[in-house]
C-alpha cells in the first residue's frame, strides 16, 4: 500500500515557532463576523430550493422550488438586527473584527457594509454566494471571486484580500493564489499560521469550527449562552497559559443571526470583557496576523 504524502500530518511537530506577536503578546485573538445573510440559497436568487443549513430550525428540510418565509426571516434577523448588535459590542470596546463577507450580502446591505469599513474592520471574501462551492464550475467560481473582490475594493478596502470560501471546491485554494490574496483561511488544522506549498506559496491562517457560534445549532454543541461562554473561556485560558512559552492564535467565529440574538450577545459581551482584563493579548484582524507572519516568516521559495 502506497503511503499518502499529500497531507501534512506533522505540522510544526510539537516545536511551533515563536511568533513574537506585537507587544510580546501571549495570544493573538481574532474575531470573525460571517456576513452571509441574503446570499444563502433562496428561489428569489434563482436557486432551486430554500436554505437548509445553519439556522434555528435545525433539521428542517429545504423546500424545493418555493420560498421558506420562516427561514428567510431567520437570516434577515442577522442583517437587520443581529449584525448591528455585534458591531456595537466591538465598536464600544474599540476591538477590531475581520468580516468574512459574501459579495451579495454586502450589496444587499450597503449601510452595514459602510459601517464595517468606517469602523476599521477588515472585509475578507467569503464567496459571492453562501453556497456549497464543490459542484461549481472552475470558471464560475473564478468569476464570482473576482466579483466579490471588486465589491469589497469598491468599499475602500485595498487588495490583496483575505479569503474564506468555507464550503470549498477542489479549486478554491488555487484560485486564492491566482487572485493574489494575502491569505486563505480555508483550513482548521493548527493554532498558528503556516505556508502551504505551491506556486506561489499560500499563507494559511486557520479558522475554527469549534470556537464558533455554530455550536448553538449543533445537537452536540453549546445548549445555552452560558455553555458557549464556558467553551470560549476554557479555550482562551488554555492558549493563554501555553502562551507563556509558546504563543498561539485563537479565532472566534460569529454570525449575526446566531450570536446577534440578545441572550447570546450577552454571553459574547462577557467574554470580551474577560479577555480585555488579561494582559498579553493582541486582539487583531486577520490581515494584521498575515502581515506580521509574512514579516517574521517570509514565504519559502517555491
Amino acid at each position: 500500500m502506497a503511503v499518502n504524502n499529500e497531507r501534512d500530518l506533522t505540522g510544526y511537530g510539537g516545536r511551533p515557532p515563536h511568533p513574537q506577536w506585537p507587544g510580546r503578546a501571549r495570544l493573538a485573538l481574532q474575531f470573525v463576523l460571517n456576513l452571509e445573510e441574503g446570499a444563502e440559497s433562496c428561489v428569489l436568487n434563482g436557486d432551486s430550493q430554500s436554505e437548509a443549513y445553519l439556522h434555528e430550525l435545525v433539521g428542517r428540510p429545504a423546500r424545493l422550488g418555493e420560498r421558506d418565509l420562516s427561514v428567510e426571516s431567520l437570516f434577515e434577523y442577522g442583517a437587520r438586527a443581529g449584525a448591528w448588535r455585534l458591531l456595537a459590542l466591538f465598536d464600544s470596546r474599540q476591538l477590531p473584527l475581520t468580516v468574512f463577507a459574501c459579495g451579495l450580502a454586502l450589496e444587499l446591505n450597503p449601510d452595514l457594509a459602510k459601517a464595517l469599513v468606517a469602523g476599521g474592520h477588515e472585509l475578507a471574501g467569503h464567496g459571492y454566494r453562501w453556497l456549497d462551492h464543490h459542484p461549481m464550475a472552475l470558471a464560475e467560481e473564478r468569476r464570482q471571486m473576482a466579483k466579490t473582490q471588486a465589491i469589497i475594493q469598491g468599499l475602500g478596502q485595498a487588495p490583496p484580500l483575505g479569503w474564506y470560501t468555507g464550503r470549498i471546491s477542489p479549486h478554491s485554494r488555487q484560485l486564492a493564489r491566482e487572485a493574489g490574496c494575502l491569505y486563505s483561511s480555508d483550513c482548521y488544522n493548527d493554532d498558528l499560521p503556516y505556508w502551504l506549498a505551491g506556486s506561489p506559496p499560500l499563507l494559511m491562517i486557520p479558522y475554527s469550527l469549534v470556537s464558533n457560534d455554530i455550536r448553538y445549532l449543533q445537537p452536540h454543541g453549546a445548549g445555552s449562552p452560558e455553555a458557549f461562554y464556558g467553551e470560549l473561556k476554557d479555550a482562551f485560558d488554555c492558549l493563554w497559559q501555553e502562551g507563556a512559552k509558546a504563543p498561539k492564535m485563537m479565532t472566534v467565529g460569529l454570525h449575526g443571526r446566531i450570536s446577534g440574538q440578545p441572550a447570546r450577545a450577552q454571553a459574547l459581551a462577557r467574554f470580551l470583557d474577560y479577555v480585555q482584563q488579561r494582559p498579553g493579548v493582541w486582539v487583531c484582524r486577520r490581515q494584521d496576523i498575515a502581515r506580521h507572519w509574512q514579516g517574521r516568516f517570509p514565504a519559502p521559495c517555491p
